[in-house]
């Protein structure tokens, strides 16, 4: 049996998370990017601290997010915060993504933004080819001109089950972000059976995170998201 997967993005409270510990997540995601979720190596290392408090048989994976990094900026965080994936939400190349797993040893996240109608996205497709055997996942969000993704806005869903049956040809799963919220991921589920959902703003009350919807949304994935 598969599970749909599960990330909470953009996490800046020890208190919010330690609020979380009951739940099943997979991934915890901290933005060192420019975002006004930004957070710093030292409060990530005291954020991570927390997830060893999990009460599940596994804690989640500690994610950073990152927008056109070099190599001595991952170092300098992960010499402080030892995260566990890289979230790479830029313009970074095949080579560069290889290049961070083996040096880093995390695991690599890809994210890549998608724009434009059904047919304009599906048509981006061939773009996920270069990355295999390069990352470990791929993340669709949807374009946003400033950082990328992020925007909390919604693509074209239509496009996903060709992005899907890309990154399936290379055996790479495929999250979804981008205006997900507590009520529409069962129907995204239902509809597109991704590996994973990635959320941020859509579990948030004016900017914040809220362990409500955070604990709806995550409710609602797992009810929706297992499959044989």
């Amino acid at each position: 049996m598969r599970e749909t997967e599960v990330k909470i993005c953009g996490l800046q409270s020890v208190e919010v998370l330690k609020s979380m510990v009951h739940l099943n997540i997979d991934y915890i995601g901290f933005v060192f990017a420019e975002s006004k979720r930004r957070v710093d190596p030292e409060q990530a290392a005291e954020l991570i601290k927390v997830l060893g408090d999990w009460k599940t048989d596994r804690r989640p994976r500690s994610v950073g997010v990152f927008v056109n990094p070099d190599i001595e900026q991952l170092q300098e965080v992960m010499d402080m915060a030892q995260l566990d994936v890289i979230q790479l939400h830029g313009q970074e190349s095949p080579v560069f993504c290889a290049s961070v797993k083996e040096r880093l040893g995390t695991s690599v996240i890809k994210a890549l933004p998608v724009q434009g109608g059904p047919d304009e996205a599906v048509a981006g497709t061939q773009r996920l080819d270069p990355y295999g055997g390069r990352v470990d996942a791929f993340l669709l969000d949807t374009y946003d001109p400033r950082y990328g993704g992020g925007s909390g806005r919604t693509f074209a869903w239509e496009a996903i089950p060709a992005y899907h049956e890309r990154a399936g040809m290379h055996g790479i799963p495929l999250f979804i972000a981008g205006g997900l919220t507590p009520d529409n991921a069962g129907a995204l589920i239902s509809a597109y059976d991704p590996e994973g959902l990635d959320v941020s703003s859509g579990v948030e009350t004016d900017g914040v995170k809220d362990i409500a919807k955070i604990t709806a949304f995550v409710e609602r994935v797992k009810r929706h998201g297992t499959t044989a």
